[in-house]
């Protein structure tokens, strides 16, 4: 993790652990099962540690992360040798663990056979490492694999700890060196024991355990005093967790100097604006400035049917609503933030690595210099969770904290195809029955995020004894740790025709309801 104000302070005050990225799509869960264990964790792509990087850092311990890319390629990513002589243990995941063989010795091979995805049973060998300690309570252990290539000869010092069907190297360990190395991918939720496996390493590394969301709060508000200065901060409040808990650690550390802006675009959920500013101009004592940019924004919207171009419309009109108003104000130098460090993650390859950009976040990218203001973003490392943690620390009420996810673009991107003011009123009805569904059996603490899409096609429906020819909606549930992946909550068939009925009675414009089970990956949460 880089380029924030806040990291210098981290650096001095915890334990770190170095994660170099090669790529996957996963690295980032990596970080959070470390995060999940109070261990301080920072990513950065392979290219830019460099030997003047590692002995700055100086990292208790290394994970190579794993990657798309082929070891046996010329131009293949490759860490500085340095990082194999710092003198603590190395962990290699996946292309970790193949750079790492190649690199100290070993082979690795592709073709016929090699590859190996999804789920996959490992088998213990007569090698007991420290790394599985825990491990193969039954004869096996699942994990999950995903990878094109394998290790065909281990480097010098190596054993094999444990094997699969496809990966004959699938643990291994020089323990004299604390080197070890596995084809599979322990961050994932499909490996069981994969927590025990990240565990033991950190615990291999003498962590202790010092990464907390008290010692954030304080070192953060010392970043953001020593980042703001005497300067005035104006924040984008959404109304949502991370705007909100960024809005009152920044007060925490600065005061009236700080500025709360909310701006309805027209495209929030139905009483959201209403809620938002209720909240905080009755329970807490902040400046919060409440701005309807309704017709500014659906204007620029109207015919726009590309994802990425409603989320570049919303963004520009953001940061031009924001600079007007610290204009207004009377010249804030610094605007705020609460940019998550999932949105960087999908946004752009991390500080300019090597993975595939999934879309972009309207709040993710920096400033214009035309702004002529800084970014503070206090949330940038965090997870979702740990935001939520950080919420408890800053004295925030459990039902705010525990509010689902709510997109900066709003409903733009649950509105697939082009917007218009009568689609949004049909979906922020439709929307609030299945929240309010939700909350009626029970559910809503048990679901990561929940929402309706409005499908952009139109389909045949029969009402009383007339033909309809109304919108269908999709309704989306997930369960998730982190909202990295996900899985689709596996309601009732009661509980979906219950609420497909109310939708189509009480909703104007609707004649059919669709429930989408996909997972994450393959699709993201969001629709667009």
């Amino acid at each position: 993790m880089t380029d924030t104000a806040i990291a210098p302070a981290y650096q001095a005050a915890h334990q770190k652990l170095l994660i170099v990225d090669f790529g996957s799509q996963v690295t980032q869960l990596i970080a959070r099962r470390l995060r999940e264990l109070n261990v301080y964790c920072e990513i950065h792509p392979f290219h830019v540690v460099t030997d003047e990087f590692l002995r700055d850092f100086d990292p208790l311990a290394v994970i190579l992360s794993g990657g798309p890319a082929s070891v046996p390629d010329a131009d293949s990513p490759r860490p500085p040798p340095a990082v194999f002589n710092l003198g603590v243990p190395v962990l290699g995941i996946c292309y970790g663990q193949q750079v790492m063989m190649e690199m100290l010795g070993g082979t690795v091979e592709r073709g016929a056979g090699t590859a190996e995805f999804g789920r996959a049973f490992v088998s213990r060998t007569d090698l007991q490492s420290d790394l599985l300690k825990g491990w193969f309570a039954a004869d096996r252990e699942q994990v999950w694999m995903s990878h094109g290539d394998r290790v065909a000869r281990l480097a010098p010092g190596f054993a094999v700890a444990a094997t699969s069907p496809g990966a004959p190297f699938a643990a291994v360990a020089d323990p004299a060196r604390r080197f070890y190395a596995v084809q599979f991918h322990p961050e994932v939720h499909h490996t069981p024991s994969g927590r025990t496996l990240l565990e033991n390493f950190v615990r291999i590394a003498g962590f202790d355990g010092d990464w907390t969301m008290g010692a954030y709060r304080d070192q953060a508000i010392a970043a953001i005093r020593q980042q703001v200065g005497d300067g005035r901060v104006i924040c984008a409040l959404s109304g949502g967790v991370d705007s909100s808990v960024a809005a009152v650690l920044i007060h925490e550390a600065i005061g009236d100097r700080l500025t709360c802006v909310y701006v309805d675009h027209g495209l929030m959920r139905k009483g959201e604006s209403e809620q938002v500013t209720g909240m905080f101009r009755d329970h807490y004592n902040l400046p919060l400035i409440h701005l309807d940019e309704s017709d500014l924004f659906l204007s620029a919207l109207d015919g726009v049917s590309d994802p990425e171009e409603k989320r570049k419309i919303i963004g520009r009109l953001f940061i031009e609503v924001f600079q007007k108003q610290a204009d207004a104000l009377g010249g804030a130098e610094f605007l705020a933030q609460g940019t998550l460090y999932p949105d960087v993650i999908e946004s752009v390859s991390f500080s300019g690595g090597p993975s595939v950009t999934i879309k972009s976040h309207h709040n993710v990218g920096g400033l214009p210099e035309k702004m002529g203001m800084k970014l503070v973003e206090p949330l940038r490392e965090l997870f979702k969770d740990e935001v939520r943690e950080l919420g408890r620390e800053l004295g925030l009420p459990d039902h705010f904290i525990g509010r689902h996810p709510f997109p900066g673009p709003g409903l733009a991107i649950r509105c697939p195809g082009a917007i218009t003011r009568e689609k949004l009123a049909i979906l922020r009805e439709a929307d609030a029955i299945f929240i309010d569904q939700i909350r009626r059996h029970g559910l809503y603490d048990d679901i990561w995020q929940a929402f309706v899409a409005l499908l952009p096609v139109r389909t045949v429906g029969v009402m009383g004894d007339g033909r309809t020819y109304d919108y269908a909606c999709a309704l989306r549930a997930v369960t998730s740790v982190d909202g990295m992946t996900a899985d689709y909550y596996p309601f009732s068939h009661d509980f979906l025709g219950e609420t497909a009925t109310r939708i189509i009675n009480e909703v104007r414009g609707i004649n059919r309801v669709t429930y989408d089970i996909t997972s994450k990956p393959p699709g993201t949460i969001e629709w667009e």
